[in-house]
C-alpha cells in the first residue's frame, strides 16, 4: 500500500494509532459523520508532515468500524490495532478503503513522481468491485497534489458523480496547485501546523528523544511538522542547515571548501532525502532574501533572488532529467545565492 518509502523513524498514517494538535478537526469529522449530512469529499490541508494522512486514516477506521452514522460514538478514538478493521487497514487488505498514491517504479523500486490516470482508474474499478456491498467506501489521495493533469481530470469526473455511501479524503499539502473544480467539489479542512508541546509529544510517541537544548530550535526550524523533524535529527538537517549559513559567512577558499564539502554530502549515494530537505531549505533561504531585499530597496538583488527561487526547482528537474552532474549543480545553484 506504501508506494512512498517512509523516513526513517515514522511509523505509517495506516499503522499509526496516535494523532497530536488536530483535537477540533477530529471533533468536526465526528459530528459531521454522526450527523449523516458529511460532504462526500473532505480536501484535508495543511503543511506536509502534520498529521493529514494519520487523520485520514483515523477517520476511516472510525467510519468502517461504525457504518451507521447515527449509531457512531460522539467522538474518534484511538484505532484499535488489533481489531480486524485495523489489521485490515494497516495491511492494505480492506476491501473497502482505497489509499491512493504516487505508484512503485519497478524498475528503480522508488516512488514515481507523479499519480498517474492508471491509479486514478484503480478507483472505478475499487466502486464497481465494491459495489452492492451496502458498506462506505473510502479513498484516501495522498497528496492530491501529485496527481498529473490526467489524473486530476479523470478524478473530478468521479467526484462530480460520487457512488453512493463513497466518501473522499484528498489531502494537500498545496491546495492552490489543485484544480479549482476540484477544490470546489471538496468540503476544505484546514490543519495548522503543530505547536512546540505536540511536536515533542508526537516525537516522543516515535521514540525519538529531543534533548532541551534542542526543543526550541527544532520546533523553529520544523514548522510544526514531524516529517521536517525527523529530516533535521535522523537525517542530518541540522548539521547541513548549519554548514550553509558557515558557507555563506565565509569568502575566498574558505567557502570553496565548505561549499565542495557540502555538496560531497549532498550528492552521495542514498542522499535523497536529505538532498531534498536542503532544496527546499535553499529556495525558503532565497524567498527570505528576496523579500529582505525589496524592503531594504535593493531592488536589483530582489529580482536577483527573485528569479533564482523561480528557477531552483527547475534546475534541479533538468539536472535529473539529463543527468547531470548533482555535485556541480548543487555548487553552482549555492554559487548563485551568495553572489
Amino acid at each position: 500500500m506504501e508506494a512512498t518509502a517512509l523516513l526513517d523513524g515514522a511509523i505509517s498514517p495506516a499503522r499509526n494509532t496516535a494523532l497530536y494538535g488536530h483535537e477540533v478537526a477530529e471533533q468536526f469529522l465526528a459530528d459531521g459523520y454522526r450527523s449523516g449530512k458529511l460532504h462526500h469529499a473532505i480536501l484535508v490541508e495543511g503543511p506536509e508532515g502534520i498529521g493529514k494522512a494519520t487523520l485520514a486514516f483515523r477517520f476511516a477506521h472510525h467510519v468502517l468500524s461504525h457504518p451507521e452514522p447515527e449509531l457512531a460514538p460522539a467522538s474518534l478514538s484511538d484505532p484499535d490495532p488489533e481489531s480486524s478493521i485495523g489489521r485490515q487497514i494497516a495491511s492494505g487488505a480492506s476491501h473497502h478503503l482505497l489509499h491512493v498514491t504516487r505508484p512503485r517504479d519497478e524498475k528503480t523500486g522508488r516512488a514515481k513522481t507523479a499519480i498517474t490516470i492508471e491509479e486514478i482508474r484503480k478507483v472505478g474499478h475499487f466502486f464497481s468491485q465494491t459495489s452492492g456491498t451496502g458498506n462506505w467506501r473510502i479513498v484516501i489521495l495522498d497528496p492530491a497534489d501529485d496527481m498529473n493533469r490526467n489524473a486530476a481530470n479523470a478524478i473530478l469526473k468521479v467526484l462530480e458523480e460520487p457512488p453512493k455511501r463513497s466518501l473522499f479524503l484528498v489531502l494537500s499539502h498545496a491546495p492552490g496547485k489543485l484544480l479549482p473544480t476540484i477544490r470546489s467539489r471538496c468540503l476544505p479542512l484546514r490543519l495548522q501546523p503543530l505547536s512546540k508541546v505536540h511536536l515533542l509529544n508526537a516525537m516522543d510517541k516515535l521514540g525519538i528523544a529531543v534533548q532541551p537544548d534542542q526543543q526550541a530550535q527544532l520546533a523553529a526550524l520544523s514548522s510544526g511538522s514531524v516529517a521536517e523533524a525527523l529530516k533535521l535529527l535522523n537525517y542530518g538537517g541540522l548539521e547541513i542547515i548549519q554548514a550553509f549559513d558557515d558557507i555563506l559567512a565565509s569568502e575566498g577558499a574558505e567557502a570553496r571548501f565548505k561549499m565542495h564539502k557540502l555538496a560531497d554530502v549532498l550528492s552521495a549515494k542514498d542522499s535523497d532525502v536529505i538532498f531534498q530537505f536542503f532544496i527546499d531549505h535553499l529556495i525558503e533561504h532565497v524567498c527570505e532574501g528576496a523579500h529582505a531585499a525589496a524592503m531594504r530597496g535593493d531592488l536589483g538583488r530582489a529580482d536577483h533572488l527573485s528569479r533564482l527561487a523561480s528557477t531552483v526547482t527547475e534546475r534541479i528537474g533538468l539536472a535529473s532529467a539529463y543527468n547531470l552532474d548533482r555535485k556541480q549543480t548543487l555548487l553552482d545553484l549555492v554559487a548563485d545565492v551568495r553572489g
